[in-house]
């Protein structure tokens, strides 16, 4: 017996990046079905922090209620007199990496078990009407000139197969998506030895909190409530000889007895893992209709806490995009600047966190490397490159054009607005989730764009504001809080010769204007 299930995206993995991507597409009134090989949420501790572009995105379109303060006019937990907000990090083991964020966002650095936030994802997910199928396993995808189909197995053993108009593997390191459609990846060996676990240390002489190194190695240590220790090792003699046998306790014991050069007593341990810092980059992120977004996409060394973040950057870009196509309101190309924005983001990504592990090593000739960059940690405001890197603040995404403004490609921050409607800031208007045509004042460039908007109502939210300092006259602000365009770069006489405004940055969003015979047709999209 066969069961059919039918969406118009089918999403493979349920962890969060593949939840927040079905919350995504849902709340645009995209039919989704979500296929996960685990029956329940597990309870594995895995990733425990999200960086400040990831949060930033996410409080925009109003994720976060619940779990981070911030993200709305007067709302605690955001800096307010142009003081900026800070986080102490790490970087390399060091600490005292000073991340920070300008007045008005949330703070940067948010702890929050991946346990936690994936079952905030789900239930979001779940009230936004998106069919998750767990316990199912998938064995086989297809790809067609008019859709994608998924062979699963359900509990016990009925065969199913999901079929979509496009496919997105969200199933982590091992995916099945990225293996059975045929993705290319480059890929970096394995170099170093790692173990983790929760443990009950006996004795009296336990291990003291927080990053530790030795001539040997590294330990990380957490203590936990219930007596256990949360431990990390890093062994950098090489990578183990049997990646893919089960650890077990005594194993772990005598790993950190090694790197620390002391026997340490453990009488329990729970959720015992191995780790290295096995690398992998997708060649591309699209093949036809399938994507792959999160670690089926990229992996690296977890030294830096990014892996979660890179993940739901990566859902968070390529939602309104897969929204646009399903409903045919996408720009020709559109989808394929999700590669083109994505990719080189996790690069990077896997570049500094090499880089990170090359400053971890325990040879001798490192030190006056490890010198200097502990000297830049130190002085905190000196690190900000360090800071911004680690937390993807400088992110800035390729311009249409060689002529575009300097604003196109960057991200826009939490600013208060004052608008027809009343005060309001970006992260409240961006909370629907369509792009904003922000207009700053009233001039030729702003009657101009909000006519050219006429052309994509209802796609687009125009705004009128009162002139806000250091802002241009007009931007367009895709729904990721990124800008797709500003009127900075307008000659004098682009006006007049008709060149100028944001009708080609609208096309390439949305595909060409349509016809708008009624003026009241924009009327309920702008304030």
């Amino acid at each position: 017996m066969v069961r059919g299930v039918e969406g118009r995206v089918v999403i493979v993995g349920g962890g969060p990046v593949g939840m927040l991507l079905a919350c995504e597409l849902a709340g645009r009134g995209v039919r989704t079905v979500v296929i996960e090989s685990r029956s329940a949420v597990s309870g594995c501790p895995r990733a425990t922090t999200l960086h400040a572009r990831a949060v930033q995105c996410l409080v925009r379109r109003g994720y976060l209620g619940g779990l981070v303060a911030g993200g709305g006019v007067g709302a605690a937990g955001v800096g307010g007199g142009g003081v900026p907000v800070s986080s102490v990090f790490h970087f390399a083991g060091m600490a005292g990496l000073v991340i920070s964020v300008p007045s008005g966002e949330p703070e940067p650095v948010l702890k929050c078990a991946q346990e936690v936030l994936e079952r905030h994802f789900e239930r979001r997910a779940r009230a936004a009407g998106v069919r998750i199928l767990r316990g199912h396993r998938v064995t086989g995808v297809r790809q067609g000139p008019g859709g994608v189909s998924v062979t699963a197995q359900a509990p016990g053993g009925v065969a199913v197969v999901c079929r979509g108009r496009y496919l997105v593997g969200a199933d982590g390191a091992r995916s099945v998506v990225r293996r059975e459609a045929g993705f290319a990846s480059c890929a970096y060996p394995a170099t170093v030895s790692a173990m983790a676990g929760d443990v009950r240390l006996e004795g009296a002489e336990g291990l003291e909190a927080g990053w530790r190194r030795t001539e040997r190695g590294w330990i990380v240590a957490k203590p936990l409530e219930g007596g256990w220790v949360r431990l990390r090792t890093l062994n950098c003699q090489g990578a183990h000889p049997e990646r893919e046998r089960p650890l077990v306790l005594e194993e772990l014991r005598r790993e950190v007895g090694w790197i620390t050069g002391r026997d340490i007593v453990m009488g329990e341990g729970r959720w015992l893992s191995r780790f290295s810092d096995f690398s992998r980059l997708a060649a591309c992120y699209r093949m036809g209709r399938i994507f792959l977004a999160g670690d089926a996409a990229h992996v690296h060394f977890p030294v830096g806490g990014q892996g979660l973040s890179t993940g739901v950057l990566d859902a968070v870009n390529l939602g309104w995009k897969l929204a646009l196509a399903v409903r045919g309101e996408a720009g020709e190309g559109l989808l394929d600047t999700y590669d083109l924005e994505r990719r080189p983001a996790a690069q990077r990504v896997i570049d500094h966190t090499r880089a990170q592990l090359t400053l971890m090593r325990p040879g001798p000739e490192l030190e006056p490397l490890r010198a200097l960059f502990g000297e830049l940690v130190a002085k905190g405001g000196e690190s900000g490159v360090l800071a911004s890197m680690v937390s993807a603040q400088d992110t800035v995404l390729p311009g249409r054009d060689a002529g575009c403004s300097a604003w196109e490609g960057t991200f826009l921050h939490n600013t208060v607005l004052h608008t027809r409607q009343g005060q309001a800031d970006v992260i409240g208007l961006l909370r629907q989730g369509r792009p904003l045509l922000l207009l700053f004042g009233d001039n030729r460039c702003t009657d101009g764009c909000a006519e050219q908007a006429e052309g994509w109502a209802g796609r687009v939210r125009v705004v009128h504001a009162e002139p806000a300092p250091g802002l241009p006259s007009a931007l367009l602000v895709r729904p990721d809080g990124y800008i797709a365009w500003a009127s900075e770069a307008e000659g004098p006489g682009a006006w007049a010769s008709g060149a100028g405004g944001p009708a080609a940055a609208l096309r390439a969003l949305f595909g060409p204007r349509a016809e708008v015979e009624a003026a009241g047709v924009l009327a309920g999209a702008v304030s």
